[in-house]
């Protein structure tokens, strides 16, 4: 193990973290297919640069003869259209993260009730929703730390239920709340996730989140003093330290000031602009539209849309959520 920087405490011993499993290095995405559109619901997105739309006229072909000035047709404008059902958005081919009809039951209460959603590399979905939608749940579920009733999870080409530890390998889970030592301190943490992660040279890294997210000064104390939102920030860093393949955020903004939420922002692009799936959970409407790419919008355990994130900006989007919310 590196030894920590001056004034850095030494960690014992490599004690296994809750909810970790033993490192390994991550098996080989596998190439997946993504869900199939529901009937009727057309593609959004543009199609790829470069597309041919079929071969060009010869030089000199007439189209017939010019239209008076003041006679040329605008150009029709695309109207943003409603919001899709859940799963039928277009997405890629290999989509690093694909759920597909999950179910969660917890004895005789079912927690998630048929979702179904797929997120790209590079892209950023928020799960949003009201306290009790689900998202929790479904992020314990993508996490590998809570097993699905039924439904078909894949995440980076590992399926959960085959392989929930190349699965826990490859993501970076910030749960909704806890999973942080008492008794150690951030840099213990760091060091601990780098020594189970068999990371090498990694105290740069460490140091720059922690400067990032403001921790750099509280290094040296025991997490138990913490405020919330300090947790909240600690909890972050610790999820995008090894930079995952996918990206867990379960309500990071919750409790965290301004600066923090800054911080978790840029994170989250960052990451994104790596090439790594981001999946945040959040009940802040605004906070989602800031930070994600497009939106699955929970109720009951159930999705009732989705759409693009910046949909929900402003007024506008504010009444389209309450909306489907009601």
């Amino acid at each position: 193990m590196t030894s920590p920087p001056p004034g850095h405490a030494q960690l014992p011993g490599p004690a296994q973290l809750p909810g970790h499993t033993q490192p390994a290095h991550a098996e080989p995405t596998g190439t997946q297919r993504g869900p199939a559109q529901l009937p009727g619901t057309q593609p959004v997105h543009a199609e790829p640069t470069g597309t041919q739309r079929g071969p060009a006229e010869p030089t000199g072909t007439q189209r017939g003869p010019a239209e008076p000035p003041g006679t040329q047709p605008e150009p029709t404008r695309t109207q943003p259209g409603p919001a899709q059902p859940p799963g039928t958005q277009p997405g890629t081919a290999n989509p690093a993260v694909r759920v597909e009809q999950l179910v969660v039951r917890f004895g005789q209460v079912e927690a998630v009730t048929g979702v179904t959603f797929s997120a790209a590399p590079g892209e950023v979905v928020a799960l949003l929703g009201r306290n009790g939608a689900g998202k929790s749940t479904t992020m314990r579920v993508l996490a590998g730390v809570a097993p699905p009733t039924s439904g078909q999870v894949n995440v980076a080409g590992h399926d959960l239920v085959d392989d929930p530890v190349a699965v826990k390998r490859v993501v970076g889970y910030c749960p909704d709340q806890g999973g942080l030592l008492p008794r150690a301190t951030p840099w213990e943490h760091l060091q601990l996730a780098a020594s189970l992660r068999r990371l090498d040279d990694w105290e740069p890294r460490a140091q720059s989140l922690l400067d990032r997210f403001e921790l750099a000064g509280v290094a040296d104390r025991i997490t138990s003093g913490f405020s919330h939102g300090m947790m909240r920030r600690l909890s972050v860093v610790l999820a995008a330290f090894h930079r995952p393949t996918v990206l867990l955020l379960d309500e990071p903004f919750d409790g965290v000031d301004p600066l923090g939420v800054t911080a978790t922002l840029s994170e989250i692009a960052a990451a994104s602009g790596d090439g790594a799936t981001v999946i945040v959970s959040t009940h802040l409407r605004e906070l989602a539209a800031e930070a994600a790419t497009r939106a699955l919008v929970l109720r009951g355990g159930a999705g009732v849309a989705e759409l693009p994130a910046a949909r929900l900006r402003g007024e506008e989007g504010q009444r389209a959520y309450r909306e489907l919310l009601d």
